[in-house]
């Protein structure tokens, strides 16, 4: 790849200046990231720029400082790049034409809506659900919370009632903006609906905000519904004007997104301002090799940190065109993606292994009439990519020429942790490779020592803060300690495994507690259990991981039944429908075996490590059985087995 020229003051052009670059950020991160924080527009300068203590554990980045991300995201550029695109809208229906916004007409919409907020009473500080589909509206609700002080918090509109229920209560949230449905490939989801249906148990919920999408009938009660358009009618008759941004403290918290644990309770996990905004700009700008006018397009939903990172965030802060998709990669055809490429002319693509395993099964055919030629940067994120796809997407799609990113990071790390930056710094298949400036990465075992050297897999942990470290979890600190901080003293426990190759380049080998990894997404096991035992007539269940060719991990369920099974398949959709009711679709066990018990130890611990060795078909070495209370069972469990 070419060397391009440095738009950005804080942007690596040379692996060379990487080495400087994460030497000076190690040795001296007050220096390195106020020299990066300079950049944007502050209300007030910080006092100092890191503070933190991962034993308590606090952190807090650029203190006493004052902005707004929202003011940076979209007031910063209007004098310089305000008729660039700012968010290209690329519709379902591929015969519905395209939706452009530049930076003004995208800043005059969320000055618009910040009103609309403030008229239906939204206060700096409180909760705002977001539960839309991927139009560009949702983007608007996001930036307009940010705008007013409000804390927003997007749902993910795959899931169910119950599963918005339980994040409506957490947050407290009394604010909803929702559409009347959204589109996802050849199906229509029907969000008011949904949230009409999790709301008798939410009566703390003043308003809803309906935006018409689908116009669909929907039900409107009388002074707790109102829709979008009316009220952006009121704004306008009032007389459009500049919406001045809320004066915001550098830990002020920007969002709360819900993500899951090994616990059956998603935990929400809280994003301060300043040092959230700070790094997602960086690594926006620097793992992409981002040039102005690059049309970046990150096909994650907003409804996860994906979305919330690159696709918004660390987008409009870096002045980028952000192409935002609103259906699936595959409909109405396996070429879907690859037109919107050629049509929108395409520089940068972030995408998931799955969605590359899934196109990748459709062979060449649907590559045939495309010109790919406007790429120069691949990406992946949300799980480990595996060679065989890591070699199609290099050679089919990129053509050789194009450098890929394969990039590791959480929900709780907002931002990029570990990755190769495009044409820069090396590429390996199958490794996420090297650290960002300002992370420390340290391998350990079991026992917390930590493990020197390469060639040496372990336990993945973070020594020291960086500015988009998770602030807490909502309503519950002592979580906070309690998941990231407590299995290793003084360090940020990833929960992932990892090996350092012999050049001291990363490969994730993935999650080592009951989290599973399934298209990219988090799912906890507990969580899915909880939904199977919800079902009228289980007894029990444990659910594991195993290797799928698409989704990379898939779910497999051990289910224990009350009285004999005598029709499996009606019994299976029941589960399967009962868990797409409590959590969501994307939570279904792709399989479902009925068993007469679950292998326990003595003391009643269920050997998950036993049911994950037969869900991948792998019972040469069992370990030892004789902990167990009933040793026989395992004979059975994998004889039942399901191919």
């Amino acid at each position: 790849m070419e060397q391009t020229t440095r738009h950005y003051p804080y942007q690596v052009l040379t692996a060379e200046e990487y080495e400087i670059a994460y030497r000076k950020s190690i040795d001296d991160p007050e220096a390195f990231w106020g020299d990066v924080a300079s950049h944007f527009a502050w209300r007030r300068k910080w006092d100092n720029v890191v503070t933190s203590d991962f034993t308590v554990p606090r952190t807090e980045w650029f203190g006493n400082a004052r902005l707004n991300i929202a003011e940076n995201c979209l007031d910063r550029h209007l004098n310089t790049i305000g008729n660039r695109p700012a968010i290209i809208w690329e519709p379902n229906d591929p015969d519905t034409h395209y939706r452009s916004l530049t930076y003004k007409e995208l800043y005059k919409k969320v000055c618009q809506f910040s009103y609309v907020l403030r008229n239906n009473g939204v206060k700096k500080g409180d909760r705002v659900c977001i539960y839309m589909g991927m139009i560009p509206e949702l983007a608007v609700a996001m930036l307009a919370c940010a705008r007013i002080g409000a804390v927003h918090t997007v749902i993910f509109g795959g899931f169910s009632a119950q599963s918005i229920a339980d994040r409506l209560q957490d947050a407290k949230a009394e604010i909803i903006v929702t559409a009347d449905g959204a589109y996802r490939g050849p199906k229509s989801i029907p969000l008011k609906d949904v949230i009409d249906d999790a709301l008798p148990v939410c009566p703390f919920v003043k308003r809803v905000i309906v935006c018409t999408h689908l116009r669909n009938p929907v039900s409107m009660i009388k002074g707790r519904d109102v829709w979008w358009e009316d009220e952006i009618k009121k704004v306008e008759t009032q007389g459009w004007k500049h919406y001045a941004a809320e004066e915001m403290d550098a830990e002020d918290p920007l969002f709360i997104l819900y993500t899951s644990g090994s616990t059956g309770k998603p935990k929400g996990v809280v994003h301060s301002t300043a040092g959230y905004m700070v790094y997602t700009c960086y690594s926006f700008v620097n793992v992409f090799n981002y040039q102005p006018g690059d049309v970046f397009f990150c096909t994650a939903d907003m409804g996860w940190i994906t979305g919330h990172s690159y696709l918004l965030y660390g987008a409009l802060l870096s002045g980028a065109t952000s192409l935002m998709y609103e259906g699936i990669p595959t409909w109405p055809d396996a070429g879907r993606m690859w037109n919107i490429v050629d049509k929108h002319k395409v520089n940068i693509l972030y995408t998931a292994p799955t969605a590359l395993r899934s196109l990748m099964s459709f062979g060449r055919e649907p590559l045939a009439d495309k010109d790919l030629s406007s790429l120069k940067v691949l990406g992946t994120v949300g799980e480990p990519i595996n060679d065989e796809a890591w070699q199609w997407y290099y050679k089919e799609i990129g053509k050789e020429r194009c450098p890929i990113v394969d990039t590791w990071w959480q929900t709780e790390t907002g931002g990029i942790m570990i990755s190769n930056m495009a044409g820069i710094t090396p590429a390996k298949p199958t490794y996420a490779t090297l650290p960002m400036p300002g992370v420390e990465l340290v391998l350990v075992n079991e026992k917390g020592h930590v493990l020197p050297g390469n060639d040496v897999s372990g336990i993945l942990c973070i020594r020291s803060a960086w500015p988009s470290l998770l602030r807490t979890t909502y309503n519950d600190h002592e979580k906070y300690y309690r998941n990231y901080f407590a299995p290793y003293p003084g360090m940020y426990f990833t929960g992932d495994g990892a090996y350092r190759d012999e050049n001291g380049l990363y490969r994730i080998t993935g999650r080592i507690d009951d989290v599973l990894n399934v298209s990219g997404h988090r799912i906890g096991s507990a969580e899915v259990e909880n939904a199977i035992n919800m079902h009228t007539g289980v007894t029990e269940s444990a659910v594991v991981g195993y290797p799928h060719e698409i989704k990379g991990e898939g779910i497999y369920a051990y289910v224990v039944y009350e009285k004999p099974v005598t029709d499996a398949d009606l019994i299976r959709r029941d589960i399967l429908q009962t868990v797409s009711r409590v959590i969501g679709p994307i939570a279904r066990p792709d399989k479902v075996q009925f068993v007469s018990a679950l292998p326990k130890t003595r003391s009643g611990k269920i050997m998950r490590r036993i049911l994950r060795k037969i869900a991948e078909s792998d019972t040469t070495n069992l370990g030892d059985l004789t902990t167990l209370t009933d040793p026989t069972i395992v004979d059975e469990l994998t004889a039942g087995r399901i191919e």
